[in-house]
């Protein structure tokens, strides 16, 4: 490709660090893509004849059918997915192939191919988003009033439901499907055009080959548009927030499903086995997902290191800025692939939540909210007394709703039988009925609401 300034070529470590054809050949598709449009613009603007442009576009679709049928020959002597489908081109049509980069370079052409794959992969990881949180809705609405214990440093703290729990990943995973929202908007625009850096002598269309490729506009800035990866960071970033969420919820699930805990079980489908102990089922998959975020956590840190320190414009550093990228987002898709598998398969254990859920003194804050509504007591001062009624409960090993009247009334006189009224779980998140409480009725309506919101979504 560039015989007339080299003599000679590379050295044979040269040709596998200089290589990108292994990873970035899946870019294949947003590669002839943009070469179509960038024909057609070539052609309506006469810098290259009608007849050549057809040839190129029947070429270009004969080189997309040999890599989806299997048949190509990728070669690492020709570097990238860009030279490999051009010197094909070449072989299909001949001459007109060496009129296809016209008006373009290289580093224009990677940044459109690279913006296209990443708004593309945005597009799946929202609807994978999507598909996550109705999961969880759809489960929220049927244990809208399933009673769990809610924690606070990992300690029974008050009672809440499970729907309302599920329900607080789904807030969760909205902000992050927005957070890919935004970067897909903020991505799209095409480099398209801009050419080495400098832009072009040539009569090109930018606005045309912008639209073809379903792009809001041309970038404004040659020297930006072939040099800027801030698109790519700000995916991963998105993707890193997405995934640490996504952990949170398998460490729950690996511990739902422990022996210790039974709130939850898999099936067969998610679990593994062990190869010594028979009685063994294993939440790997929960465990693989808790995993992924190191791996998207990475290859955001290794992007942002390979650009802190790049002058304008292109540099083969860049170059490294595809592979962790791709093994992000892979690991991304994956991870809420499964994620979806599991919240679908999981089957909750209502009478071992409850039981958790009655255990550890979780009214303990009710009975101090009844001092207060119902005895006119600050509440510090019934925080402290409440303090001395858990402490009664636990010298005699009972739960506080199986203290007697007499025992509560030592400690506060003033205390009547009503009081036993909000000691047990059920009252306990029945009175939660504050805006985003946990009462089964603002847990039954919240989940349908968004059971709404994503069933339109997705139709």
């Amino acid at each position: 490709m560039w015989g007339g300034r080299f003599a000679s070529g590379p050295a044979a470590i040269m040709a596998e660090i200089n290589a990108s054809i292994g990873f970035d050949k899946r870019l294949y598709a947003q590669d002839i893509e943009g070469s179509k449009a960038h024909a057609a613009m070539l052609a309506k603007q006469g810098i290259i004849n009608k007849t050549d442009a057809a040839a190129i576009a029947k070429g270009l679709d004969a080189v997309k059918a040999e890599i989806e049928a299997g048949k190509f020959s990728f070669s690492d002597a020709l570097e990238d997915i860009h030279l490999n489908v051009e010197s094909r081109l070449k072989e299909i049509i001949g001459a007109p192939a060496g009129r296809l980069h016209t008006g373009r370079s290289r580093n224009d052409q990677v940044a459109t191919d690279f913006r296209l794959y990443v708004r593309s992969v945005c597009d799946g990881v929202i609807t994978s988003v999507q598909a996550l949180q109705l999961a969880l809705v759809e489960q929220a609405l049927a244990h809208a009033g399933t009673i769990m214990p809610g924690f606070t440093h990992l300690q029974v703290a008050q009672p809440v439901t499970f729907g309302h729990h599920l329900l607080a990943y789904v807030e969760m995973l909205e902000r992050d499907r927005g957070r890919f929202v935004d970067a897909r908007k903020r991505l799209n625009q095409s480099p398209l055009g801009a050419a080495a850096l400098a832009g072009t002598p040539y009569p090109i269309d930018r606005a045309m080959t912008a639209h073809a490729l379903e792009f809001d506009g041309p970038m404004r800035n040659s020297m930006d548009a072939v040099s800027a990866r801030d698109f790519v960071l700000e995916f991963l970033s998105a993707a890193t927030i997405c995934a640490v969420n996504l952990s949170r919820l398998a460490e729950e699930i690996v511990i739902w499903s422990s022996a210790q805990f039974r709130f939850v079980s898999l099936s067969d489908k998610f679990t593994t086995g062990s190869s010594i102990m028979p009685q063994k089922r294993n939440p790997d998959a929960a465990e693989l997902v808790r995993a992924k975020p190191g791996r998207i956590l990475g290859a955001f840190t290794a992007l942002a290191v390979v650009l802190k320190g790049l002058p304008l414009t292109y540099s083969k550093d860049m170059q490294e800025d595809k592979e962790p990228a791709f093994d992000a987002m892979d690991s991304l898709g994956l991870a809420l692939a499964a994620m979806e598998g599991m919240v679908r398969d999981m089957k909750p254990n209502a009478a071992a939540m409850h039981a958790a859920a009655s255990t550890g003194y979780a009214t303990a804050t009710d009975f101090a909210d009844w001092l207060v509504q119902k005895l006119n007591m600050p509440f510090r001062e019934a925080h402290h007394v409440t303090g001395r009624v858990v402490a009664l409960a636990e010298r005699k090993g009972v739960r506080l709703d199986e203290l007697s009247l007499a025992d509560l009334q030592s400690i506060e006189p003033r205390t009547t039988k009503d009081a036993f009224k909000v000691l047990t779980v059920e009252n306990s998140v029945r009175l939660r009925s504050s805006f985003g409480g946990t009462a089964p009725a603002n847990v039954a309506r919240e989940a349908r609401r968004w059971h709404k919101i994503l069933k339109g979504k997705r139709t």
